[in-house]
C-alpha cells in the first residue's frame, strides 16, 4: 500500500503539475486584483476536482462498457503519460496556446483545463483507480492523494507572486522538467507491467 501511495503521489504530482500551474496562474492573473485572483484560484481547483473525481467514477464504467482490457489501457495510458512527460521536459512552461480566450473564464480555461485537470491527469486517475485491480480502500486513498495535490496547487497559486520572486521563472521551469523526467520513467514502468516484463526494470545494463 505504501509503495502504491508513493507511486500515486509522484504520478499525480507530475500530471497535475502544481509548479507549472503556479507559473501559468501568475502570468495570466497578473492584472487582477488580489481578491479576484483568490476567487479565480478557488474556482479553478473546484472545477478540476469535479473533473478528476468524475473521471474516477465514470471513466472506468465507460471503459468497461467499451470492452477495453486493462493491459490495453495500461499500454495506451503509459504511452500518453510518456508523451506528456516529454512535453514537460522539452516544452515551455507557459505557451501561447495557454492564453485565455476573450470572454471566457480563465478559471475554466486554461487553468482547470488543460493545466490542472490535464489529459495526463485524467488518464492517470483512471489508471490508478482501476476497478479490476484496486479495491475500494486503495481507490479512496488515490482520490484523497489527488485532492491533497489539488490543495497544494491551490496554496501555491495563492502564493504565486512571492514564490516566483524567490525561485524565478527559470527555477519553476527546471522543477517542471525534473517532474517530466520522473513521469516519463513511471510511464515506462506502467507499460512494462502491462506487458508482463516488469523484471526488466530491475536489471542492470
Amino acid at each position: 500500500m505504501l509503495e502504491k501511495s508513493i507511486q500515486d503521489v509522484l504520478i499525480l504530482w507530475a500530471t497535475i503539475d502544481p509548479i507549472g500551474t503556479l507559473a501559468l496562474f501568475a502570468a495570466i492573473t497578473a492584472g487582477l486584483a488580489p481578491a479576484e485572483r483568490r476567487k479565480t484560484a478557488a474556482k479553478a481547483i473546484a472545477y478540476s476536482a469535479a473533473i478528476l473525481l468524475s473521471s474516477i467514477v465514470i471513466g472506468q464504467v465507460i471503459l468497461d462498457g467499451m470492452g477495453i482490457k486493462l493491459n490495453s489501457l495500461q499500454v495506451a495510458g503509459g504511452a500518453i503519460l510518456f508523451l506528456f512527460g516529454l512535453q514537460m521536459i522539452f516544452g515551455d512552461t507557459v505557451t501561447a496556446s495557454s492564453q485565455p480566450e476573450p470572454g471566457h473564464d480563465i478559471a475554466v480555461f486554461p487553468l482547470a483545463v488543460p493545466s490542472i485537470a490535464s489529459p495526463g491527469a485524467i488518464m492517470a486517475v483512471i489508471l490508478l483507480t482501476d476497478n479490476d485491480v484496486y479495491g475500494i480502500a486503495s481507490q479512496a486513498t488515490t482520490a484523497a492523494i489527488m485532492l491533497g495535490v489539488l490543495l497544494i496547487t491551490w496554496v501555491l497559486m495563492l502564493l504565486a507572486t512571492p514564490i516566483l520572486r524567490v525561485i524565478g521563472n527559470n527555477g519553476a521551469a527546471i522543477m517542471v522538467k525534473v517532474m517530466g523526467m520522473i513521469l516519463a520513467a513511471l510511464s515506462v514502468e506502467l507499460v512494462l507491467n502491462a506487458l508482463h516484463i516488469q523484471g526488466w526494470a530491475g536489471q542492470t545494463f
